[in-house]
């Protein structure tokens, strides 16, 4: 099967170059990879179409096309879309989807269409509602995040006119509409995504959320490769110097207790404050463990705020202040890692000495993180809000501890338990819920389930394109 990912942001490289540099590196090019190379790997042929990037600060986007190692089935297409081939933020990429970067998909396909499209993000589903209305070529969408929820959340501190103006809440949900309505199958992670994402009333009546024909559950995967407690590479010994020198240079004396791990940005929704506070409330904890915050391109950020942005800033001098009220200097520690390889190798040592990993996050989506640390052979003590519910707790019990993030208490409970007499068997749990049910290549055999279905999606009612889509009108307002 000929298969085409579209995904216009333009970020993706077989180095993986600047992968967490920017707010729209991350967590989907590494899912939209991972999944293009697992199919791969099954033997059909996957192109991830994305945006073209002639950029100084980005050469690495430059070509129109380009492959993976060791993985002759998969090709990154680059294509035109904007007046420039600059680097562009997400919000900035709309009208030239319509003008640009579609027309472009269906020249490049002209002779060799693909049977099949996956559609990422709004941005990309809109794109393959398109290219689907031009040839009939069926798609399957993944939203990785709604607008409808960041909405909500940012009501809270702006106006809807200044939001809409910023992130183009009016043009992200007309789209998102479009998508979930005219894709075949809407391909969520978990459940619990399309019982309350899907069914917001902004995007009322594109799906039902009850029509389980038009969803399917493909949990994202681990790259056992990269994060398996036996996957020991060239990093793994120098990651363990790194890690020695900077919990040494911060800890002093406290250098051979075990960890308390959180990898995530500095954002206030990965509530990390509410983590140092459950770490500040418990001597036993203090004792027992440090509490490392790896905080990605950040080096030092507890001293140093560096390139740090206003958000990250006000994060740090929250965080700042439970240390300072609390004297937790020198067992409160936060450095950078960047690179999955070297994270994963810091995992593997932290696993090595006893330590835990930890996300308190107010929601969580799915929650691929902890499912990393875990195969790391971390014990995992995770949010109970969202995609952990059901990735780590099944009818034959719990893989991980589920704390309440509002709860600094539950979590220093939650905390006491990992590290204690429960840390084997927790560590072999997790390990072992990710082998048999969250890899890539389960991922890969759950989208070819849905590819196939989407091709049967006939007889249901479509929404008009809006004309903004077609070139011919105002963009749409938010209401």
């Amino acid at each position: 099967m000929h298969l085409a990912f579209l995904n216009p942001q333009g970020n993706f490289d077989p180095a993986d170059s600047h992968l967490t540099a920017h707010p729209d590196f991350g967590g989907q090019l590494v899912y939209v990879k991972q999944v293009a190379l697992a199919l791969g790997r099954l033997g059909h042929s996957v192109d991830i179409v994305t945006r073209l990037v002639d950029d100084t600060q980005w050469p690495e986007f430059a070509s129109a096309e380009e492959g993976y190692p060791d993985a002759p089935n998969v090709r990154i297409v680059r294509l035109p879309a904007g007046d420039t081939n600059a680097f562009l933020p997400k919000e900035r990429l709309w009208p030239f989807l319509v003008r640009d970067w579609v027309p472009n998909i269906l020249e490049f396909y002209r002779d060799s269409a693909p049977d099949a499209v996956t559609a990422h993000y709004g941005d990309g589903g809109l794109s393959a509602v398109l290219v689907r209305a031009a040839t009939g070529i069926p798609f399957t969408f993944t939203a990785h995040s709604l607008g409808a929820q960041k909405l909500d959340k940012l009501l809270d501190t702006e106006s809807l006119e200044t939001l809409d103006k910023q992130y183009n809440f009016g043009i992200r949900l007309e789209a998102e509409r479009l998508s979930m309505n005219h894709s075949g199958v809407n391909i969520v992670s978990t459940v619990l995504e399309r019982r309350e994402q899907y069914a917001h009333p902004r995007y009322e009546p594109a799906i039902g959320v009850s029509d389980d024909s038009r969803f399917a559950v493909v949990p994202p995967g681990v790259n056992l490769g990269t994060f398996d407690r036996d996957s020991e590479s060239a990093a793994d010994r120098e990651v363990a110097r790194y890690v020695d020198e900077r919990v040494s240079a911060a800890t002093g004396r406290r250098t051979g207790l075990p960890a308390i791990v959180a990898s995530s940005r500095l954002d206030p929704k990965k509530n990390i404050v509410a983590l140092v506070e459950a770490y500040a409330s418990s001597p036993a904890l203090q004792r027992a463990a440090n509490l490392v915050l790896v905080t990605g391109s950040l080096d030092d950020p507890l001293h140093d705020a560096g390139s740090a942005t206003r958000t990250e800033r006000e994060e740090i001098r929250r965080i700042r202040r439970v240390i300072d009220d609390h004297n937790l200097d020198g067992s409160v520690i936060a450095f950078g890692i960047q690179g999955q390889d070297k994270l994963a190798a810091a995992y593997r040592y932290w696993a090595q000495h006893g330590g835990v990993f930890a996300l308190t996050a107010l929601y969580e989506p799915f929650g691929l993180a902890p499912l990393e640390a875990a195969a790391a052979g971390l014990p995992v003590v995770v949010t109970k809000n969202g995609g952990p519910a059901e990735s780590l707790v099944d009818k034959d019990g719990g893989y991980g501890v589920l704390v309440d993030p509002a709860d600094p208490a539950d979590i220093a409970a939650g905390l006491q338990r990992a590290l204690g007499d429960d840390w084997k068997r927790l560590a072999e749990a997790g390990r072992r819920r990710v082998h048999d049910h969250y890899t890539w290549d389960r991922t890969a055999e759950g989208y070819l389930a849905a590819v196939e279905r989407a091709g049967e999606d006939g007889g249901r009612d479509l929404l008009p394109v809006h004309p903004y889509f077609t070139g011919e009108g105002e963009p749409p307002g938010v209401g």
